[in-house]
């Protein structure tokens, strides 16, 4: 099923790639916002398989020919990715008791933090497309954190398929 959507959208990608050479990427910048989201699913399932993060040269060449990512594509992809290892930490956490790791030790919540303090290191740009991402991915990070450490402190008192309340405790100020 992924094979074949993902021969739809290169089939559809391949279609409008002789508008989007040279300078009249420019056009599009809006419309192609998709691209982040293809990134975010190409990333997530590029984890799944090999738990490390897609290289913007390894995205690139899953782009059909004529369709050039930007490195906003890729930065913005990557930021939406931070939301779906949090969903998938939490449903995995909540279906096996624990959170599922590697061999190593290595597992979800360790990834998403150094990812994570990587994304910390980048400038900021000034705009509020990227501090609203950089804030989803923050808040993305924090829940990961909470369900991992509310594992460890009280991981045997909880029963299979318990899932914390991930309500984000730095809500809105009461006005009163």
């Amino acid at each position: 099923d992924i094979s074949t959507r993902l021969s739809e959208i290169k089939a559809l990608l391949e279609s409008i790639a002789p508008d989007l050479t040279s300078i009249n990427r420019h056009r599009y910048t809006w419309p192609l916002r998709c691209l982040e989201e293809l990134i975010e699913a190409l990333s997530f399932r590029h984890y799944l398989c090999h738990q490390r993060l897609i290289t913007p040269e390894e995205a690139q060449a899953c782009m059909p020919a004529g369709i050039e990512l930007t490195a906003q594509d890729y930065l913005y992809g990557i930021f939406d990715l931070f939301g779906e290892l949090m969903r998938f930490a939490t449903v995995t956490t909540a279906q096996n008791g624990a959170m599922l790791g590697g061999p190593d030790g290595r597992n979800i919540l360790g990834d998403i933090q150094e990812l994570g303090c990587a994304f910390e290191l980048l400038r900021e740009v000034p705009t509020k497309d990227y501090r609203s991402k950089m804030e989803a991915a923050r808040q993305s990070v924090r829940k990961v954190e909470k369900l991992g450490y509310g594992l460890v402190v009280r991981g045997s008192e909880r029963p299979k398929g318990w899932v914390p309340d991930m309500k984000d405790d730095e809500g809105a100020v009461s006005p009163v």
